[in-house]
C-alpha cells in the first residue's frame, strides 16, 4: 500500500508543478506531462517502478479518448469520411512503410527486418495528435478531419500488422527466442496472457472473419437495443456513481470483446461511441468518463517521458537522434504529398502534415511483439524504442511551430485560389454557417447587400443550390480580403467556426485597418477576453444571449 501512494504522489505531484508552467508558457498540456515523465524518471528507477507495465494500464486512456470522439461522431458523418479515412490514411501508411523499408534496407537491414521497421514506424501518435487538436480548438478543421482519419485507419492497421509480421520471423532469432524464454519463463508469461483468451486462435480464415463479424454486429445491436433499458434502469437508482461505473463497464466490456476475437480494444471502444452518438445518454455518458480520460492520458504521456533511456541515448547520442530527425523528415514528405493530391488547403495542410510527423504509442507493442516473435533483434529494438519516444517528445514542438509561425505566416501570404470577387461592398461577412447566417438575413432586410466569404465547399454548394451567393474562399489570407475590398469596407462580421482561426483574423484586421469596426463571434468567456486583448470592442458571445433567454 505504501508503494502504491508513494508512486501515486510522486506522479501526480510532477503532473500538478509542470503541466500549469507548460500550459502558462504556451507548450500545451501533452509537453507539460512528458517533461514531468523525465524529470521524475531517475526517482521511478530508484524506487524500482515498472514504467512499461504503467504504460500498458495508462493506455486504457487512448480506449477512453477512442470512444468519447466516437460519441462526437454520428454514423452519417463517419460515412462521409469514408474516402479519406481508408485512400488517405491507407496511402499513408503504405508510402511511409514503403520509404521507411527502403531506407533501412540501404542502411544494411536485411529485408525482413527493414519491412518490419517500415510497419513499426509509418504509425503515428493518436494520443499525442488528438488530445492536441482538442486543446487547440482544431478537431473539425478541415487539417483537423484528415488528421483524425489516417489515425483511425492505422489504428484498424494494426490488426493486420500484427497478424502478417509473424510471416517476417527470422529462423536465427527464433533460436536465440526460445533460448531466452527457456531462461525467463516470466517474460513468456507475460506475453501470452492475450492469447490465452483469444477465441479465434486457432481457427481457420473463414472462421475467424465470420466470428469478427459477429462481435461487431454484437456491439452495434447491444448499442442499439440495450443502453437504453440499461441508463434508465441505473437513473432511476439516482446515484451518480452508478451511471459512472455504466459507462466504464460498456468501454471496457466492448474493448475486452473486441481483443478476444483479435482486434483492437481502441477500435471497439470508438464503435461503441459511434454506436452511442445519438443516444439521450451521450453527454451524460461524456461528463462522467472525461476525467477518467483525462487521468490516464495524463499518466500516459508521463510513462512515455519517463521510459527514455538516456544511457542509451548517451551511447551514440547522434545516431540516435539522426534516426528521430530522419524519420519526421520522410513523414513530413509523405504527409505533405497526400495532403496536396486531396487538395487539403492553407494552413490545414501545415497542420496536417506536421501534427502525424511523429511515430506512435502502438509502435511500443509492435516492438515488444517483434521481440517476443524473433523478428526483431532487442538491441535494434531497444533503439527503435528511443527513435519512437523522442519524436513523441518533439511532436509539441512540431504544433507550437505551426501555431506560432506556420499558420500566422500562410495568413500573410498564400497562392491557393479562391472564388473571384467581382463587387466591393463596405459589409464583408466571414462565415456563412448557423451565426453568420442569421446576421446576413438581418442586414439585407436592413437594405444592406454584404459580402460572404466561407471555406466549406460542401456547405457552399448546398447554400448555391437554394441561391445564395457566398463567395469560397479562406479569409484568412489578406488577399482574399484585399480582393474583397477590406481596404473601404466600413464592417468586417467575423462569424467563422474555429476559436483560433476567429482570433487570428480579428487581430490581424485590426491591427491592419484600424478604421474599420470589426465584430468578432467569440466562442465562451475566455474567448472574449482573448479577443477584448487584442482591440475588438464589438464581441458576441454565440450562446450568452440564448442561454439568458
Amino acid at each position: 500500500m505504501s508503494d502504491f501512494l508513494i508512486l501515486a504522489f510522486v506522479v501526480m505531484g510532477a503532473g500538478i508543478i509542470a503541466v500549469p508552467i507548460a500550459a502558462r508558457l504556451g507548450l500545451g498540456s501533452v509537453l507539460g506531462y512528458l517533461i514531468a515523465g523525465i524529470a521524475i524518471s531517475p526517482l521511478l528507477h530508484l524506487l524500482n517502478v515498472d514504467v512499461v507495465a504503467l504504460q500498458h494500464f495508462a493506455e486504457f486512456g487512448v480506449v477512453m479518448m477512442l470512444f468519447l470522439i466516437g460519441l462526437e461522431l454520428e454514423p452519417n458523418l463517419l460515412w462521409k469520411l469514408r474516402n479519406k479515412l481508408v485512400v488517405l490514411g491507407g496511402g499513408q501508411v503504405v508510402l511511409t512503410a514503403a520509404l521507411v523499408t527502403a531506407i533501412a534496407s540501404l542502411l544494411g537491414q536485411p529485408f525482413s527486418i527493414a519491412i518490419a521497421i517500415g510497419l513499426i514506424l509509418a504509425l503515428s501518435s493518436t494520443a499525442i495528435v488528438l488530445q492536441t487538436l482538442n486543446e487547440r480548438g482544431l478537431t473539425r478543421t478541415e487539417g483537423g478531419q484528415a488528421s483524425f482519419s489516417v489515425l483511425l485507419f492505422q489504428d484498424i492497421a494494426v490488426i493486420p500488422m500484427l497478424a502478417l509480421m509473424p510471416l517476417l520471423a527470422m529462423p536465427e532469432l527464433m533460436d536465440a527466442a526460445s533460448q531466452a524464454i527457456g531462461h525467463g519463463e516470466g517474460a513468456a508469461d507475460d506475453h501470452g496472457g492475450s492469447e490465452s483468451i483469444s477465441m479465434v486462435a486457432g481457427m481457420g480464415g473463414v472462421q475467424a472473419t465470420l466470428v469478427t463479424i459477429g462481435a461487431i454486429i454484437a456491439v452495434i445491436l447491444a448499442g442499439v437495443f440495450c443502453t437504453r433499458p440499461l441508463f434508465k434502469y441505473i437513473a432511476a437508482a439516482k446515484l451518480p456513481e452508478l451511471f459512472t461505473a455504466a459507462a466504464l463497464f460498456i468501454i471496457i466490456a466492448t474493448a475486452l470483446l473486441m481483443m478476444v476475437v483479435g482486434l483492437s480494444p481502441a477500435l471497439g471502444a470508438f464503435m461503441a461511441g459511434v454506436v452511442l452518438a445519438t443516444s439521450e445518454y451521450r453527454h451524460e455518458m461524456e461528463s462522467h468518463i472525461d476525467p477518467f480520460r483525462g487521468l490516464l492520458l495524463g499518466l500516459f504521456f508521463i510513462t512515455v517521458g519517463a521510459n527514455i533511456d538516456f544511457a542509451l541515448l548517451m551511447e551514440s547520442p547522434a545516431k540516435i537522434v539522426a534516426l528521430a530527425v530522419a524519420l519526421i523528415a520522410v513523414k513530413l514528405v509523405v504527409l505533405y504529398s497526400l495532403a496536396s493530391v486531396f487538395n487539403i488547403s492553407g494552413s490545414s495542410r501545415w497542420l496536417f502534415t506536421l501534427g502525424l510527423a511523429q511515430a506512435g504509442e502502438f509502435g511500443f507493442v509492435l516492438l515488444s511483439f517483434s521481440v517476443t516473435n524473433a523478428i526483431l533483434p532487442q538491441t535494434l529494438a531497444d533503439e527503435l524504442l528511443l527513435v519512437v519516444t523522442l519524436t513523441m517528445l518533439l511532436t509539441p514542438v512540431l504544433f507550437i511551430l505551426y501555431g506560432k509561425i506556420i499558420q500566422p505566416a500562410m495568413m500573410k501570404t498564400s497562392d491557393e485560389p479562391d472564388d473571384a470577387i467581382e463587387e466591393k461592398k463596405k459589409v464583408i461577412i466571414v462565415g456563412r454557417g448557423r451565426m453568420g447566417g442569421i446576421v446576413e438575413r438581418m442586414l439585407k432586410s436592413a437594405g444592406y447587400d454584404p459580402t460572404v466569404i466561407d471555406h466549406n465547399s460542401e456547405h457552399l454548394n448546398i447554400l448555391r443550390r437554394f441561391g445564395v451567393h457566398v463567395y469560397f474562399g479562406d479569409a484568412t489570407r489578406p488577399g482574399l480580403l484585399h480582393a474583397a475590398g477590406i481596404e473601404d469596407a466600413s464592417l468586417l462580421v467575423v462569424a467563422m467556426d474555429g476559436k483560433q482561426q476567429i482570433t487570428q483574423l480579428v487581430d490581424y484586421a485590426i491591427r491592419t485597418y484600424p478604421d474599420l469596426h470589426v465584430i468578432g463571434r467569440a466562442v465562451d468567456r475566455d474567448h472574449v477576453y482573448e479577443l477584448w486583448a487584442r482591440g475588438c470592442r464589438d464581441i458576441i458571445r454565440e450562446t450568452y444571449d440564448s442561454s439568458l433567454r
